[in-house]
């Protein structure tokens, strides 16, 4: 009997790039066996040396961007440019936590009766990772440096189709000089997942991905009373009134909905624009829109390479016809695109109504909606009738707006006049059905730590 195998498909051309074996039952024991004896001396490690193998990891992914973002947009089919961006910024995320990971970690001192009282955050265990494939790389090192960093270990289970991308990070580790064990990728399906996740030997788990992944390695782990920590979907509101500088809302816009492909959970999909201005912002996010170049993600003049699986752009083409059957409108000119690939050209709809997926669901792909709003309290309204709450933006120069929208949206965080991204330096997380817990700065480190309370009479 022939061994299983999974097979990577170039989206941009519908090719086999490469074939690989999953790992079976004996080779995930063994893994996770590594985990928990690297555990007891990494634990034990000193942020100096934990700090400088991180920073050595850094330095890897600078000298090597350009063969893992190659790797990346074969694998998934995201414009080069971005997955080399991409590999910088995990660079960045490594850096700031080898800079950063002992000072978000020391004692904290609390007054009490006795001589001395203090919290201090210890390692837990093996944490494992589930992580998706819109963002190889990313997802995964915002995860590994604070676990690697706290003197935790870390296991990875990366989406199928960018197992290139996983055993390359893994190399990351190894040929930076972190012990064997520290970081390992497990090459197996989601069906694998549970048994994982009940190992008595690992500790935690975090996941990046969708909302029934989600829920499903939630009732898991709950079972267990393990700690989890996940980061789902979301329909990001972007709101523009009429104070707002319309040319860089546009501009924002146009990147927030269609960078990455228009595959990332914190992309603006749902625009609200105030009728004082909805006619200017509209013609100009249309024509910046349209003029979006669709091609090979290997060309730097690429603005919009493929979608990451055939099943991805066949969902998001139903949705979008199921919204305009529903109702809405489409107000762009969408581009010819190539047959052979998971090709989806941008595109706008506009007023899309109640019960239409342009409405009610996450459009995992470049199609933004837009609506026409009288009021700054109209626009959150229509915000949060979504079931999820990732990011939000707002552009605006009214102080009372700003506190109104700040106070009011249902989300993990509001941009004002500005993208809504990750930084390593500010928590990163959603409500409702976007998860919950913090990746990023102190929260990201201390989501799967021991906080010891200590007191010393």
């Amino acid at each position: 009997m022939s061994k299983p195998v999974v097979t990577s498909i170039n989206p941009a051309t519908g090719d086999v790039l490469q074939t690989f074996t999953p790992h079976g039952s004996a080779n995930v024991d063994a893994a996770i066996e590594r985990a928990d004896d690297r555990f007891q001396t990494w634990r034990l490690s000193s942020f100096t040396e934990r700090s400088r193998l991180m920073h050595k990891a850094a330095d890897i992914l600078d000298a090597r961007k350009d063969a893992f973002a190659r790797t990346m947009t074969m694998e998934m089919g995201k414009p080069l440019r971005e997955a080399i961006a991409e590999v910088e910024k995990c660079a960045l995320v490594c850096r700031h936590y080898a800079d950063h990971a002992e000072a978000y970690l020391k004692d904290e001192p609390i007054q009490t009766e006795a001589r001395r009282s203090y919290v201090r955050n210890l390692p837990i265990g093996p944490v494992l990772a589930v992580m998706p494939w819109n963002y190889p790389f990313w997802q995964v090192f915002r995860f590994a440096a604070p676990t690697l960093m706290a003197g935790n270990v870390g296991l990875l289970k990366h989406a199928s189709n960018v197992w290139g991308s996983a055993l390359n990070i893994e190399k990351v580790f190894r040929e930076a000089g972190f012990p064997e064990g520290c970081f390992q990728t497990l090459l197996i399906g989601s069906k694998a997942v549970e048994g994982v996740i009940r190992d008595s030997r690992v500790k935690a788990v975090t996941l990046t991905g969708s909302g029934p992944a989600g829920r499903s390695v939630a009732s898991i782990a709950g079972e267990e009373l393990k700690p989890s920590l996940l980061e789902l979907g979301g329909s990001d509101a972007f709101i523009v009134m009429p104070s707002a500088d319309i040319a860089k809302a546009v501009e924002t816009a146009v990147k927030s909905r269609n960078k990455n492909n228009g595959q990332s959970c914190i992309a603006a999909k749902r625009f609200f624009v105030h009728a004082d201005i909805y006619g200017a912002f509209t013609r100009e996010f249309v024509k910046q829109v349209e003029a979006l170049r669709v091609g090979d993600p290997m060309l730097d003049t690429t603005d919009i390479g493929p979608l990451a699986t055939k099943g991805i752009r066949d969902d998001l083409v139903s949705q979008v016809e199921a919204t305009l059957k529903g109702g809405a409108q489409l107000i762009s000119k969408p581009a010819d695109v190539d047959d052979k690939g998971w090709w989806f050209a941008p595109q706008v709809l506009s007023e899309a109504p109640r019960g239409t997926p342009g409405s009610d669901e996450e459009m995992f792909g470049p199609a933004a909606n837009i609506w026409r709003v009288e009021s700054l309290p109209e626009a959150i309204l229509k915000a949060n009738h979504s079931a999820y709450g990732l990011g939000s933006a707002i552009f605006t120069q009214d102080e009372a707006e700003i506190e109104e929208a700040v106070r009011d949206l249902q989300a993990g965080s509001t941009f004002v006049n500005a993208l809504v991204a990750s930084d390593p330096r500010l928590p990163f997380g959603g409500v409702k059905q976007s998860g919950y817990g913090r990746e990023l700065a102190a929260d990201g480190i201390k989501a799967f730590v021991n906080r010891k309370t200590v007191s010393v009479s």
